[in-house]
């Protein structure tokens, strides 16, 4: 062990005239300590709710989605199909189909997005998440078990898959009869255009957890909605998975390479660029507000150095009489200072990590203490605070406080450098 370490330790637990400066180093440890620690509990919460809100998007949206730009419907679908699985990284795709149109039941009428999807290929490519009532596959035909318990009139009627909010608001049940009015392609009659209308029964309901999907998106099958919009073999676009999310990017510029003029690829990262542009830059702002946290207790650091090199005075004037040079005295307040700063940044990284990794139980228990909800499920759609530590930003957390402490300890430890040894001991 160098001497420099030696002394720093020993002015670390040495008994002071003044107290003031032992509170002042322990405040700065603390601060350090505090601001680690909710560094890396909030980067960890704010991580789990963007890979929550990723996975949710990611479950009804595709990877990359491909369309035939402004030249209208997709004819031909199952040529570019093979044409899209033949690129490396491309795992699966499914055909669908895009409008918006009205749904009306006997409680009202509300604004909604159909989608018509194959119901075969549609489970590797999508994930629509619970579904509480009802099948997917009903979509194809309405099994004869379930067919006998339906009114007479209904019992031909296609099927429609609608979410669990859109149910809710609606007054919807499995089984209920709802009308879809289209104001594309309307019908003439001698009284003018009218809307396109046609009945469908519920046989699913939905709850993908987002909110937006369930209120207003709802599913046909692929051959009843070409049948409702009288497409005929056509298609809106074709959805397509990846083996790497990060790499849609890539696979979409050759995918759009590949297929050419009229075909436009886009990965899931331009369709949610918003979204997920804002929960960056949220990630970002709580970082360097947070880091203000680490700022104040390097100040601290800052005046308790400057503090003890003033109370130590005659200690540093002895020193340099016995041979100690300018830069040894600055390795024993550096050293001083670098110790304050690994105390509170090793105890605040155990602290946080301890409670980013066990943040899901830790919320339990607080809503079981005090009887209330952190998250309400029906408002957040999260029925627990969401959590995942990233490693790497951990690692930067560390290094940066590291950095900031030992900058803190430069003028301290300069300015006992420069302590003239003659004028420190004239009056002792």
């Amino acid at each position: 062990m160098s001497y420099e370490f030696f002394i720093s330790r020993r002015y670390m637990r040495a008994k002071r005239k003044q107290v003031f400066v032992s509170i002042i180093t322990f405040i700065s440890i603390f601060g350090i300590f505090l601001g680690v620690a909710a560094l890396i509990i909030v980067l960890a919460v704010m991580n789990g709710f963007e890979e929550d809100l990723r996975s949710k998007i990611l479950g009804i949206r595709s990877h990359i989605e491909v369309t035939a730009d402004m030249s209208g419907p997709m004819k031909n679908y199952p040529a570019v199909r093979r044409e899209i699985e033949q690129i490396p990284g491309v795992v699966a795709s499914t055909p669908f189909i895009y409008t918006e149109a009205m749904i009306q039941s006997p409680n009202g009428v509300t604004g909604v997005v159909i989608r018509g999807m194959e119901t075969q290929s549609a489970p590797r490519v999508i994930n629509l998440g619970k579904i509480r009532q009802g099948s997917v596959d009903h979509l194809d035909g309405i099994p004869e078990a379930v067919r006998q318990k339906l009114p007479a009139s209904d019992r031909e009627l296609p099927g429609i898959l609608i979410g669990r909010e859109m149910a809710r608001n609606m007054g919807i049940f499995l089984h209920d009869p709802i009308t879809i009015i289209s104001p594309a392609g309307g019908i003439a009659t001698p009284m003018g255009m009218v809307p396109r209308m046609k009945k469908f029964v519920v046989t699913g309901i939905y709850e993908s957890g987002f909110y937006e999907y369930d209120s207003k998106l709802a599913f046909l099958s692929l051959a009843s909605c070409q049948d409702f919009l009288e497409m005929g073999d056509a298609v809106s676009g074709i959805d397509i998975v990846v083996r790497d999310i990060y790499q849609a990017d890539v696979i979409a510029r050759k995918i759009q390479s590949r297929l050419g003029f009229p075909f436009y690829a886009q990965n899931w990262m331009q369709m949610n660029k918003n979204l997920f542009s804002a929960l960056r830059l949220e990630k970002r702002v709580m970082f360097i507000i947070l880091s203000l946290i680490v700022l104040v207790a390097a100040f601290n650091i800052i005046s308790a150095l400057i503090m003890i090199v003033m109370e130590k005075n005659k200690d540093i004037a002895i020193l340099k009489s016995m041979g100690a040079t300018s830069a040894t005295i600055m390795k024993i307040f550096i050293y001083q200072g670098l110790i304050v700063g690994m105390v509170g940044t090793f105890f605040g990284s155990v602290a946080g990590l301890a409670i980013a990794l066990n943040l899901q139980k830790i919320s339990l228990l607080v809503e079981k203490v005090f009887n209330f909800k952190i998250l309400p499920g029906d408002v957040y759609y999260l029925s627990e605070l969401p959590s995942k530590v990233n490693y790497g930003d951990v690692a930067l957390i560390v290094a940066g406080t590291l950095a900031i402490c030992f900058l803190s300890t430069i003028y301290p430890s300069w300015r006992a450098s420069r302590l003239d040894p003659a004028e420190a001991l004239r009056y002792e």
